[in-house]
């Protein structure tokens, strides 16, 4: 849930009406989410979708990451600014939601493209060998700094990652957080800030979006 979207409702609308409009698969998805879902905010929605569009096509990406799938709407998102010949590698845990994605990738016209794995996403990590153009990711905030450690060896020279959530609503303001997922994403914020090898910005869009691209 955005910031707007729970203070000011009518500027959250007012957002969502000055920004370009969602693709018909898209607009499909994001009803069925909230159908089907027990937890449809969990999804990237709307906003942070065309930031997510908006990079992908911007960068031409070969090869994406994405560390969270949910539904798959961010999938689909960064999947539309890839290369002919580039691929999206999605990763997540939950077995039982697994065949609402695969529904809307297979259906996709980036069906080929895209490679939904149901994974650790820190096995794949110390697994992979590859290096990623773009990263996203938005899953258990308990592993957020030691994601962006096994994520920072698989990233080159313009290399972007995306990280969600990292306002957590306000709660990253805390002096001395109880929750895990707290003092996690305080640590991701803290390390991407003084990391000399990258360059970020935490965007206040939506939850907070931390935005880093390896010089």
């Amino acid at each position: 849930m955005s910031f707007f979207e729970e203070k000011n409702p009518e500027m959250d609308r007012y957002l969502e009406a000055h920004a370009s409009s969602e693709s018909e698969i898209l607009k499909k998805l994001r009803r069925e989410t909230y159908q089907k879902t027990t937890q449809p905010h969990m999804i990237s929605g709307y906003q942070q979708g065309r930031l997510l569009t908006i990079i992908s096509q911007m960068m031409k990406p070969k090869n994406v990451l994405e560390i969270g799938t949910f539904t798959g709407y961010a999938t689909l998102c960064l999947a539309s600014g890839l290369a002919k010949d580039g691929k999206i590698t999605t990763l997540d845990v939950n077995e039982d939601l697994a065949y609402l994605p695969k529904k809307y990738f297979e259906s996709s016209e980036y069906a080929s493209q895209i490679h939904f794995k149901l994974q650790d996403a820190k096995e794949f990590l110390k697994e992979t060998e590859e290096f990623f153009d773009l990263i996203f990711v938005d899953a258990d905030k308990e592993n957020y700094a030691e994601y962006f450690r096994l994520i920072k060896p698989r990233t080159q020279s313009g290399s972007v990652i995306l990280f969600d959530n990292v306002l957590w609503y306000g709660k990253i303001l805390e002096e001395n957080p109880k929750l895990k997922s707290t003092q996690s994403i305080k640590e991701l914020n803290d390390l991407a800030a003084k990391d000399e090898d990258f360059e970020n910005l935490i965007l206040p869009l939506r939850d907070g979006v931390n935005f880093l691209r390896r010089k």
